[in-house]
């Protein structure tokens, strides 16, 4: 893999502006092997599940359903660079399949890294939804170690299909997290997703979303909770490319230490995309004077008859909100905690299925520490 970081994308890039990969640069990064792991680092889930360790599909650990399958699928053409990256460099991923006017109830994806060496995973997954069919997926990213995982997922949903995408990306604390997200949605068809992002030292989640069919749908949503030196950078593209379609974002993001947010959304509406209505806010809450946010929404409009807006809000927690509740006899750090709790809470808002919001909000708990310390 001598090649791997040849073709990285810099800061002279629009798009890369916020966000450097030099430190990639530190590390020789080896293929991976497979590996064994303890079954207790599952999440008790009573789901069908399917779980890659180092890349590699563990099927002792999984539960198939049996519209998904091991694939290694040709590469869909792209022009970005780590996706060009990971077509070059692909290992088999999972392809799943929902047939026409099928629930197919929730998945859990769960990729773990195990890496005593510095290693770069290049999964390529594929989910395919036929007309009416729907879908939870509950994806889950983590692991041990100093490794590159650098995913990419190909969404399709046909007309009136629904597809709910929760994804936590919780690696670990040396690890690096670039994943890319290819969204074709139909008419009438939707796609809910939520990302809560908490492990690894520099992270990118990248949507690039289109939506093809009158009435289709999206919401990208995402929380970050970031401390120490993280960087985390939520990028997005929504392409309006036909009539009566929406768009929503809300990206929470909370900061502490010398950690950095980014966040770029961009909502594209094409001149045929009339009655389109877009949505973007990004939310942000320092808990210190060296965290640092970049906001960069946008909007390109060919279109006449639209609804679109995006906003900003960034600032530390209220003194006078604190005040009140000191004078109720809470303690200042107790006070400071239900603040940011409360913050935090708004962000899980759109998850509505009961055990992904309960593994969201247990991964929350077990990263408070960091972010009230």
């Amino acid at each position: 893999m001598s090649d791997l970081l040849a073709n990285l994308p810099g800061r002279h890039l629009e798009a890369w502006h916020y966000t450097d990969l030099k430190a990639l640069k530190s590390f020789a990064f080896a293929a991976p092997a497979p590996a064994a792991i303890d079954s207790a680092l599952l999440p008790d889930l009573a789901m069908n599940r399917i779980v890659f360790v180092n890349g590699f599909l563990d099927e002792a650990l999984s539960v198939l359903p049996a519209w998904a399958r091991l694939s290694s699928h040709e590469a869909t053409k792209s022009d970005l660079p780590l996706a060009i990256l990971n077509a070059q460099h692909r290992q088999a991923g999972i392809a799943i399949d929902i047939p026409d006017d099928v629930d197919a109830g929730a998945i859990l994806l769960i990729s773990i890294s195990q890496a005593g060496a510095p290693i770069a995973l290049f999964p390529r997954h594929r989910i395919s939804l036929g007309r009416n069919a729907k879908l939870t997926l509950i994806d889950i990213a983590q692991g041990e170690g100093v490794y590159w995982h650098n995913p990419v997922s190909e969404i399709s949903l046909a007309d009136a299909a629904q597809l709910s995408h929760y994804r936590l990306q919780d690696e670990a604390e040396a690890a690096f997290h670039t994943a890319t997200i290819f969204a074709d949605i139909a008419a009438s068809a939707a796609y809910e997703s939520f990302s809560l992002v908490l492990g690894g030292q520099l992270s990118r989640a990248e949507f690039h979303a289109r939506l093809g069919g009158a009435g289709a749908d999206i919401h990208l949503n995402a929380a970050q909770l970031l401390a120490g030196t993280q960087h985390a950078d939520f990028t997005s593209v929504v392409s309006h490319d036909a009539p009566h379609c929406a768009s929503r974002q809300t990206v929470k993001s909370v900061l502490a230490g010398h950690s950095r947010g980014v966040f770029q959304g961009r909502i594209e509406v094409a001149r045929a995309a009339q009655k389109t209505d877009g949505y973007q806010m990004n939310q942000a809450l320092l808990l210190s004077p060296h965290a640092e946010i970049d906001s960069k929404p946008e909007l390109e409009i060919f279109a006449d008859d639209v609804k679109c807006s995006h906003g900003a809000t960034i600032g530390a927690l209220d003194p006078e909100q604190i005040f009140y509740l000191r004078s109720r006899g809470i303690p200042e750090p107790e006070a400071r905690a239900m603040l940011i709790r409360a913050f935090i809470d708004e962000a899980l808002a759109p998850v509505t299925h009961d055990q992904a919001r309960a593994l969201l909000e247990r991964a929350i708990e077990g990263a408070w520490s960091k972010l009230v310390s």
